[in-house]
């Protein structure tokens, strides 16, 4: 049911929370949607869970990277060149969105907020690490919610934490940067640790060898965002050649099928970053709950955010003992980390 004030609410939520200091244009944007019922009625069109302010600004960066007329393209950088001042944008996103109102619509209600975001692989690469130290076996990849799959090849890529040292894959034409904050240092080694399994679960996986699906993706990439688009476009090059199994379906649910074809000289490792909160308080205690179960039988890591809060957990089991960590604190586009581990956990 449209409910305005709720809807208005998530969009200056948004404002504050996603948009500043990394996007002025949807901040700007959000903040004047809040205030507005025709717009707000049209975002009621959304899926149940999704986030509606990414969905509303994908959809309409949608229509204007397919090449829909209108002014206010003008003030999209990832469309012209010299956009113009961010100021002035609301009046022709407005007029956008009622003059293509159907469309949007339809992209409410048919499509689902899948980012790929490659640079949060800059802090899943000490978490793999870590489990690595710990496990001494290849890794066993399952992520659940993996849209097109680029985060189950972050051994494909090379990382900078802020030195002239560079860890991973030295010769990928993908070098992620991110700055690690805070006392504690994460471990770093030189080189990926192996990788047996790629296994990607979603309701919705996205074949990047489908040009319309590979449009959403960048859809959702925020207009401001260029080094964004262009690591994606990179990540992309890695997945055709790669060797990665993406499911249709419901990860949580599939989720011990999957783990029991894993031969035991691989150890399983199931992430999972920024889909939690798309998830219902039920699904995601039941998927606790099935990596509890999977830990009983065999040595299980599980890395995840938004469960309990926003900081990245590190559960694992070995041995049948279990262990509760919180690794870090990072940056939703993973620009920075904050990492948390002690080095005698580690």
């Amino acid at each position: 049911m449209f409910n305005k004030d709720v809807l208005s609410r998530y969009f200056l939520a948004f404002a504050e929370k996603e948009c500043k200091g990394s996007s002025l244009l949807y901040e700007h944007l959000s903040i004047k949607i809040a205030t507005d019922d025709n717009l707000l009625e049209i975002c009621s069109n959304a899926r149940e869970g999704q986030p509606i302010p990414n969905l509303l600004f994908g959809a309409v960066h949608y229509l204007l990277l397919k090449g829909t007329e209108h002014p206010l393209k003008e003030y999209f950088p990832s469309i012209v060149d010299n956009p113009k001042l961010y100021k002035g944008s609301f009046e022709f996103f407005k007029d956008f969105c009622l003059k293509y109102r159907k469309e949007i619509e339809s992209i409410l209600k048919t499509r689902l907020v899948q980012t790929n975001e490659v640079r949060r692989c800059a802090y899943l690469y000490p978490a793999f690490c870590t489990i690595y130290e710990k496990a001494r076996k290849p890794l066993a990849l399952i992520e659940i919610g993996t849209s097109a799959g680029l985060q189950l090849l972050w051994d494909k890529y090379s990382y900078s934490y802020g030195t002239n040292n560079i860890y991973g894959n030295k010769n990928s034409n993908l070098n992620i940067t991110a700055e690690v904050r805070g006392e504690n240092t994460p471990i770093l080694h030189p080189t990926s640790p192996p990788v047996s399994t790629r296994i990607g679960l979603d309701l919705n996986t996205i074949d990047l060898n489908d040009e319309e699906e590979k449009l959403w993706l960048k859809s959702l990439i925020w207009p401001e965002h260029r080094e964004r688009l262009s690591m994606f476009e990179k990540a992309a090059s890695y997945i055709k050649g790669a060797s990665v199994n993406l499911v249709d379906g419901d990860g949580i649910s599939l989720l011990s099928k999957y783990v029991e074809e894993i031969p035991e000289d691989s150890v399983v490792c199931i992430f999972h970053t920024h889909v939690a909160n798309q998830i219902p308080i039920e699904k995601n205690k039941q998927l606790l709950h099935t990596v509890e179960t999977i830990g009983k039988k065999r040595d299980v890591f599980h890395i995840y955010n938004n469960i309990q809060d926003r900081y990245l957990h590190l559960d694992y089991y070995l041995d049948g003992i279990e262990s509760h960590n919180t690794i870090a604190e990072t940056d939703g586009h993973g620009r920075w980390f904050e990492w948390l581990l002690k080095s005698e956990m580690q």
